[in-house]
């Protein structure tokens, strides 16, 4: 990315959690092993929804999805942040903090749209269980995945192009762990009012509209089947309520973070750790732990791989 003569900036420095060599040494196990169990749990969800036939349900489906985009999140920072803890080395270039950002936002944004859409598989399978079959079929669902993935650039680019206007001539300073816009924002050296605005409009807003249409589809779910839970109707909530579990983990971060305008309150980098690392690192758990079915095929996925 090349910069014009107003970008004096060549890199930034991120602070990280803590200059403490201790609490450093804390956050390098911490963030270690929760990298750990991110890759080991959503891997092992993906291959087993895909190597088993007994999974292939559009709800796994997305589940094999969701899974994939939490491994493509916490590898864009956390990485980093283990070698940065363990080196000292703080330092980031101009192109890598914009990269990441872009990156960052891409594919969390992604992340949303993809549990808004889950949210919508379990309306139709409870709500609708006779048109289930057609209207999720396997094409509908590769084509909201893949819409997925096109919001999630579009809000992303958006994003980094604001912040790309902007130019940086002063303190580099970031007073987090990662690049991300309301830091790097609070750094420019212009009157940002109007892109702080649009920025909080664009992440927080969706942050917002997606968690209201979970809310919404749930509510509905609740209305139509207070009268009859039968005993589909109630694995179905079941899973609705792992979902739900994963949506809080998830959107109640971001939207504290995401709207409001970047000079209005102080960006808290412990909260961003909740939905960076944590949310991924209890998605597997939440979904396993709750579902029968992918208890069991795991455990058919083990005797094979013991036999």
């Amino acid at each position: 990315m090349t910069q014009d003569n107003s970008s004096w900036v060549t890199e930034f420095i991120l602070l990280g959690l803590s200059n403490a060599w201790e609490l450093q040494l804390l956050f390098f196990t911490l963030f270690l092993l929760a990298y750990a169990m991110v890759l080991l749990g959503n891997l092992l969800i993906i291959v087993t929804v895909r190597t088993d036939p007994k999974l292939s349900s559009p709800m796994y489906f997305l589940l094999s999805n969701l899974s994939f985009i939490d491994i493509c999140y916490t590898s864009i920072t956390v990485p980093r942040v283990l070698v940065a803890l363990l080196s000292g080395h703080k330092a980031i270039a101009f192109e890598a903090c914009m990269a990441q950002m872009f990156f960052l936002h891409f594919v969390g944004s992604s992340e949303m749209f993809l549990l808004t859409v889950m949210a919508f598989d379990r309306y139709t399978a409870i709500c609708r269980p006779l048109h289930y079959t057609a209207i999720m079929a396997r094409r509908a669902c590769w084509a909201l995945v893949a819409a997925c993935w096109v919001g999630g650039f579009i809000h992303s680019i958006v994003q980094t192009v604001l912040t790309l206007q902007l130019p940086f001539c002063g303190p580099n300073t970031i007073h987090s762990y990662f690049c991300d816009v309301l830091p790097v924002v609070r750094l420019a050296c212009a009157d940002t009012a109007l892109t702080e605005w649009l920025m909080a409009s664009n992440s927080g807003f969706i942050s917002l509209g997606c968690f209201l249409v979970l809310v919404a589809s749930y509510v509905l779910i609740l209305a139509k089947v207070r009268d009859r839970l039968s005993q589909g109707h109630w694995k179905a909530l079941s899973t609705c309520t792992s979902h739900v579990m994963v949506v809080t983990l998830l959107f109640m971060p971001c939207i504290f973070t995401y709207l409001r305008p970047a000079g209005t309150l102080p960006t808290n980098k412990y909260v961003c750790v909740i939905y960076m690392t944590f949310s991924p690192m209890m998605n597997p758990l939440i979904y396993t732990l709750r579902s029968r079915e992918v208890k069991e095929s795991m455990w058919r996925l083990w005797k094979r791989c013991r036999a």
